[in-house]
C-alpha cells in the first residue's frame, strides 16, 4: 500500500504544479502540455499498480 500512497502524493504534487503553470501560461502552452503529460504518466502508473494489486488479491 505504501507504493500507491507514494504515487498519490506525487500525483498531488504534480497536479498542483500543473494548475500553477496553467494559471501563468494558459491552457495550450507547451509547458502546460508537458506537465499534463507528466501527470498522465503518474496516473497511469497508479492505475497499473492498483490493478496489479487487485489482481493479486483475486488469485
Amino acid at each position: 500500500m505504501k507504493k500507491l500512497e507514494a504515487i498519490q502524493r506525487r500525483i498531488e504534487t504534480e497536479r498542483r504544479k500543473l494548475n500553477a503553470i496553467e494559471t501563468t501560461y494558459g491552457l495550450l502552452h507547451p509547458k502546460v502540455i508537458k506537465q499534463s503529460m507528466k501527470l498522465d504518466e503518474l496516473i497511469n502508473e497508479y492505475t497499473k499498480e492498483e490493478s496489479l494489486r487487485a489482481n493479486s488479491f483475486e488469485s
